[in-house]
């Protein structure tokens, strides 16, 4: 950007200082015009584009500071020196805080000009390259994409768009493998912080110890094992979106920091004093009642309504089953590119096997059964022959009597005993990590055989 593609605005009801100015900033090689007064600049601001502004606070009709105002509207990039003849404290605290870049006063010293807006080019390219930039991994790092064309997907993509530019704390509820990670971080690419990173935390995978330590990080010698000084997520997070995943499984005590830090943005680390000052935003997800946990005293109440603002509900796969042919023609793309396999399509019968399936692990189990018959598949099309969905993945024979609870009691031991106790393949269908698999058996008194 040189001198000449940079565009000086100079407003001031004073002839001789829109003279002085004008003569100066031309000399040095920039594009200079002036206004007479606030009415006359808005005409100019309307019809151009303007880099820097020269204003005088004081002016009949519209003042200096309410210009700035506009002008901020209109381009909140705009560089804007104000101009006084009264300089003060006041004044120069008023300005600033307005978003100004500097003052001067009168009479102008034309090489403290010159240095000014040398300084003033220079943020002023720096700002362009940072917009070109960003622009650029736009375009390097989309959004995920969330597949499918049913009513309730178009109505999620809409609820992400009104709530992604926002700070405001999103809670995402649905049952396992139906895509609450990935609507966080659709949010998270599509809001401010998106060039910041997006830190995930399963609360369910760890114990409250190992938990605290991995929100809040610890000092060197804090508990047994810490031998280094290690920072949290909480801290990781600043800037960024910090996305607690299973937030129902963490214990009151740490539900109690948590709260704190949240509402407070400011925390310490576990065996320290110092407090931390973390700039986060929160989204939640849960497959929990959180509701009944609350009436339990298992949730408390002002966590709660601290993280359930704006709540975003998915339905799981077999109430949207019209989302499946969608969902198949994207993993098979996926997975024949990752296994370079001329697989490019379903067979009639086999889509018809996956549209009839009660996909209790929902897209997640979809997608693992997709993977699976692409491994196997022999022909360009997976057919019917490539799915063992009765016996990988373990039908559940409905009862309209039976609690939630309880249906997914019966899957999750059915598909852990159809799979011969492997908890790792188990954990991959059900799209649960293995220390909650291991605890939800042991909550059932459900035992390995072998240590029956």
């Amino acid at each position: 950007m040189n001198n000449n593609e940079i565009k000086i605005l100079i407003v001031d009801d004073d002839e001789i200082v829109r003279e002085s100015l004008f003569g100066w900033f031309e000399e040095d090689g920039y594009f200079t015009e002036t206004a007479k007064n606030a009415v006359e600049a808005i005409n100019k601001i309307n019809a151009t584009r303007w880099d820097i502004y020269f204003l005088d606070i004081k002016m009949p009709g519209m003042d200096g500071m309410e210009l700035h105002k506009r002008i901020r509207d209109i381009d909140k990039d705009a560089i804007v020196m104000m101009i006084t003849a009264y300089a003060s404290v006041e004044t120069a605290v008023q300005a600033l805080k307005e978003g100004a870049f500097d003052y001067i006063t009168k009479p102008f010293d034309p090489d403290y000009l010159s240095h000014l807006v040398k300084n003033a080019v220079k943020q002023k390219r720096l700002t362009t390259e940072n917009i070109k930039l960003k622009d650029s991994l736009k375009e390097l790092v989309p959004p995920p994409d969330i597949i499918g064309g049913s009513v309730h997907i178009k109505e999620i993509k809409k609820s992400i768009a009104i709530v992604a530019p926002t700070s405001t704390t999103v809670m995402i509820r649905g049952e396992s493998g139906t895509g609450k990670e990935l609507v966080a971080q659709a949010i998270h690419c599509q809001s401010d912080r998106k060039f910041l990173p997006m830190v995930s935390v399963n609360c369910g995978a760890f114990s409250e110890t190992l938990l605290e330590s991995e929100l809040f990080g610890h000092e060197k010698g804090s508990f047994t094992g810490a031998l280094y000084k290690r920072k949290g997520k909480l801290e990781i997070a600043n800037g960024g979106t910090l996305f607690l995943d299973e937030i129902g499984a963490i214990q009151p005590k740490t539900q109690v920091d948590l709260l704190r830090a949240i509402e407070s943005k400011e925390f310490s680390r576990l065996g320290g004093n110092d407090a931390i000052k973390s700039d986060f935003r929160i989204i939640c997800a849960t497959n929990s009642n959180l509701e009944e946990a609350v009436k339990k005293g298992l949730f408390r109440e002002d966590l709660f309504y601290r993280i359930n603002v704006y709540v975003i509900q998915l339905k799981p796969l077999r109430e949207r089953n019209e989302d499946i042919p969608d969902l198949v023609i994207h993993f098979i793309s996926k997975y024949r590119k990752k296994m370079n396999k001329m697989v490019d399509g379903i067979d009639s019968l086999a889509m018809d096997l996956l549209l009839q399936f009660e996909w209790m692990g929902n897209v997640r189990e979809l997608e693992n059964s997709i993977e699976r018959a692409m491994v196997v598949a022999k022909k360009h099309l997976l057919m019917k022959e490539d799915f063992l969905l009765n016996s990988q993945m373990g039908t559940v024979q409905f009862n309209s009597n039976l609690s939630l609870a309880e249906v997914e009691k019966k899957h999750i031991i059915n598909v852990v005993e159809s799979n011969k106790w492997n908890i790792s393949l188990a954990s991959k269908i059900l799209c649960l990590d293995r220390a909650t698999i291991y605890k939800k058996l042991k909550s059932y008194g459900i035992n390995r055989p072998e240590d029956a």
